[in-house]
């Protein structure tokens, strides 16, 4: 694979600082540094991003991720390895991300449960996690950037 052009970012300072700083609002709002690496790997799964990937998983090791996490991360509905919390969070960056299989997003219930685990402030930080994950996704895969290229 080629990478279609340098990152879109690297010609626009102002939107280069802008995801920088959106990629480190997660933990500003209070959320565990591996509920957060385990949405952006999960997200970056569905969306088929391997640069992020990659990336995630550098960062999945310092957030204190164990290998068998990592693994069973794609199937993660179905293993019993992962906190209730980490499970919620994961629902709802399935959801945020898959908006187009349903009529209902999010429903109730999978935003119920996460509510359950986090306050208002840390449901805040996840979402934009969730969604700059996504817009990480949409520009590298879009310009097929390379994995391991940082």
């Amino acid at each position: 694979m080629t990478a279609r052009m340098k990152n879109p970012a690297t010609f626009l300072p102002q939107a280069a600082e802008l995801l920088m700083a959106l990629g480190k609002i997660g933990a500003d709002f209070g959320v565990d540094e591996a509920t957060l690496e385990l949405t952006h790997l999960r997200v970056s799964q569905i969306n088929g991003c391997a640069w992020c990937l990659e990336f995630g998983r550098h960062n999945a090791r310092t957030s204190g991720l164990t290998d068998s996490q990592l693994i069973q991360l794609a199937g993660w509905a179905d293993a019993t390895i992962f906190s209730d919390a980490q499970r919620a969070a994961l629902a709802l960056a399935e959801h945020m991300t898959r908006m187009a299989d349903r009529s209902n997003a999010v429903p109730d219930a999978i935003w119920d449960e996460a509510a359950r685990h986090y306050g208002e402030k840390e449901l805040a930080g996840l979402v934009v996690w969730i969604a700059t994950t996504n817009l990480y996704n949409r520009i590298n895969v879009t310009t097929r950037q390379i994995p391991g290229t940082w």
